[in-house]
């Protein structure tokens, strides 16, 4: 692979909290928005799976403290976010990836960028022996009427952040208690319900990072014990 290609840093942070997970973003997005930091080492990947956590992004208005305390009750935490997209479920048995990447280096711009993000999640099915899942005119990737990925991203600077939820084997159940995405009468699915097999993370890890490296174009390199003994 050309050494001209951007280089990524895979950051494998594991299990934890959904807050935990948005202060290590942060801090990766910081350090890739300073000039003092070489360019090659602008750029992260960070693969983690969350404790049970509702999200919303910035166009959902209609969620009040009550709806919030409902969902709190169902074992879940809650946070409202700064990233496009309405609510989502992230938890155990979902691949959740934050791209941090500077867009100079890749040449595009936000459009770029999610259209990039949607090829890479239908490769990585594909990779894992789902070849039918697609792009619809709602966000996120699908497999017929259910998502299978959800994906709401921020970007400021030239810097992306968030990013996607890649349900492999979640307990859909979760996904009852409210409307996905704000998208009235479809549903979700699972790597797992789909090819009729468990589907680990670490196993769709493995065919995203391959994937990401394919559509992105990009160079793949791992420092993930650094970074975090650097963020504690």
């Amino acid at each position: 692979m050309s050494l001209s290609r951007p280089l990524v840093t895979v950051v494998r942070a594991g299990r934890h909290s959904y807050a935990a997970g948005l202060q290590l973003q942060q801090h990766l997005a910081k350090s890739s928005q300073k000039l003092d930091v070489p360019a090659e080492f602008r750029n992260y990947l960070v693969l983690q799976e969350h404790d049970p956590v509702y999200t919303i992004g910035v166009r959902t208005k209609d969620y009040t403290a009550a709806d919030e305390e409902r969902l709190r009750r169902l074992g879940a935490d809650f946070h409202r976010t700064d990233r496009g997209g309405l609510i989502t479920f992230h938890g155990p048995g979902q691949l959740v990836a934050y791209p941090i990447l500077h867009l100079r280096q890749f040449n595009g711009g936000m459009r770029w960028y999610v259209a990039t993000l949607e090829r890479m999640v239908i490769e990585t099915c594909r990779q894992l022996g789902l070849p039918n899942a697609t792009t619809t005119q709602d966000t996120g990737i699908w497999v017929g009427d259910r998502k299978i990925c959800a994906i709401g991203v921020h970007g400021s600077r030239y810097v992306t952040s968030h990013g996607i939820g890649l349900n492999c084997c979640t307990d859909m159940a979760w996904f009852e208690h409210i409307v996905p995405c704000g998208i009235e009468g479809k549903g979700v699915t699972s790597l797992s319900l789909e090819l009729g097999r468990q589907v680990s993370i670490q196993e769709a890890s493995t065919a995203f990072l391959s994937s990401f490296a394919k559509v992105f174009e990009c160079r793949l390199g791992e420092q993930a014990e650094a970074i975090m003994q650097d963020l504690n």
